[in-house]
């Protein structure tokens, strides 16, 4: 195999911003031609293929993250501080995994699901009627803001001082790659919060975060130091507001191309929680993740020796025909295993399922509004930073502002039971909230459960059973009857 460099006619710069604004046809030739790449003036490896991306992120034994991961953390060596989760490695990292583990359930998230509706909701009520508006200033740079200063027990006031902070921390001057000769960064910023909530516990994740004690590498039962809390707050809140704010844009810019895909979940919301799945793979907010090689590793035939930097091209193997067939088609319907958008094995994001979430929501509830839309690309402006690839600014003009309604021939009561909320997350998966039409169930029927909202499914769904463990087989029977019935009708 050979390798690339920049006399063969195949150069890939991560810090290009022609590249940057494309890079998936330079990914296509990586990944035929030269699978294993070498950069010689930035020094680094690459891999561009499903597989072996899969690889690098799974071997973490081989593939470190302890200098970094993003590709001048490592050229820059610098001493990560305590509390980095990301750049962590067993057995600090599973321990502090776990602590976190326990906030960024599943079940944990979908209970915030009705703030998330109600940010959405208040900043796109006094929109209907207008010409357009930035899918970016006015629900990326928002609502993921919002949900994570709750999460944190931010104040309200103060949330956009923090969204502002993580902005600038990761601005890069163009063309160029960020410098760390400062260190990691400081986390200084959060001290006020933190300090706060020494002297006022709450019911937040800054609480949870200094209080809950946790089993070391040592056997000791110690709380997180003042410094590991604050690097936490750190990291967590740029995690948070940055990549969920470019899935948001890349939302609005992908369907605004996508004009068919676009009308089809508006009058079908049950595709929507796949389609927010393939634009993550589609469009990743972070095209690369890096990792240091601890040990010489071979690929194609050709070694990489410890110490390199290698980048995992995540948007090149999100598009691995050998995985995705026609990956550089865009496809709501496309059935996927699993992509690598928010990473894979020991470092898989804790927070996907948020992220996942905050993304269904702001899509049902735009295109609740607004069907119609085209992307105004003059007014576009794409970030700087190789590392979280997105839009800055994403101006859309409104085609179509009619209020949609949830189509009536396909209600399902969705009765949530108080103990186990199985049928919470059923709604959440399968399709969202009714906001045109309700229907009424006998609650005499439905033994300790109560009617709270009417939900959105697919006709004919096999799957659409709202009951728990509660549920006798008596009143599953029964419930099946009153389904049947109401069809027929």
């Amino acid at each position: 195999m050979a390798t690339a460099t920049t006399n063969q006619g195949l150069y890939y710069d991560p810090y290009d911003r022609d590249i940057l604004e494309d890079p998936y046809p330079v990914f296509k030739r990586l990944r035929a031609e030269t699978p294993l790449y070498y950069n010689e003036p930035y020094d680094f490896y690459a891999v561009s293929r499903f597989a072996d991306v899969e690889r690098s992120l799974v071997e973490k034994e081989t593939f470190r993250s302890i200098k970094g991961v993003l590709l001048e953390m490592i050229q820059a060596d610098i001493e990560m501080p305590p509390g980095t989760l990301i750049h962590e490695e067993a057995p600090v990292h599973t321990i502090h995994r776990q602590l976190l583990s326990r906030v960024f359930t599943p079940r944990a998230m979908n209970a915030i699901e009705p703030l998330v509706r109600d940010f959405c909701t208040r900043r796109l009520d006094p929109l209907v009627g207008t010409d357009g508006f930035d899918f970016v200033s006015e629900l990326g740079q928002q609502v993921p803001m919002r949900v994570f200063g709750m999460l944190l027990g931010i104040p309200e006031e103060d949330q956009e001082a923090v969204r502002d902070h993580v902005e600038e921390s990761m601005r890069t001057e163009p063309g160029k790659p960020q410098t760390y000769e400062g260190g990691f960064g400081s986390a200084e910023f959060y001290e006020d919060f933190l300090d706060y909530r020494y002297e006022h516990p709450g019911d937040d994740l800054i609480k949870r975060l200094i209080s809950t004690h946790f089993e070391d590498e040592n056997g000791t039962v110690p709380t997180l130091t003042r410094d590991e809390a604050l690097m936490y707050l750190n990291v967590i809140a740029g995690a948070g507001n940055h990549t969920t704010n470019r899935l948001i844009g890349w939302t609005g810019k992908v369907l605004g191309e996508h004009p068919d895909a676009r009308r089809e979940l508006a009058e079908n919301r049950a595709l929507i929680p796949n389609a927010i799945d393939e634009i993550l793979r589609y469009e990743p907010s972070s095209t690369q993740i890096a990792r240091w090689v601890g040990r010489d590793v071979d690929f194609y035939g050709e070694t990489v020796p410890e110490g390199s930097a290698l980048l995992c091209l995540v948007g090149s193997a999100n598009r691995d025909d050998q995985v995705f067939p026609d990956g550089d088609r865009f496809d709501i319907h496309r059935k996927i295993r699993h992509h690598l958008t928010f990473g894979y094995g020991a470092h898989y994001c804790l927070g996907a399922a948020l992220a996942r979430l905050e993304g269904r929501v702001v899509l049902e509830e735009v295109l609740y509004r607004f069907p119609d839309w085209e992307v105004d690309y003059d007014n576009c402006r794409l970030g700087t930073s190789p590392g979280v690839r997105g839009y800055e600014a994403l101006p859309v003009f409104i085609r179509s502002s009619e209020v949609l309604p949830w189509p009536t021939s396909r209600l399902l009561a969705t009765l949530p039971c108080r103990s186990c909320s199985t049928s919470k997350r059923f709604a959440r998966r399968r399709c969202g909230t009714a906001a045109a039409s309700t229907a009424v169930i006998p609650s005499s029927s439905t033994p300790r459960f109560t009617l709270t909202r009417v939900t959105n499914i697919p006709a004919g769904s096999t799957r659409a059973r709202p009951w728990g463990r509660a549920w006798s087989n008596r009143s599953k029977r029964r419930w099946n009857r009153r389904i049947t019935r109401s069809r027929r009708k």
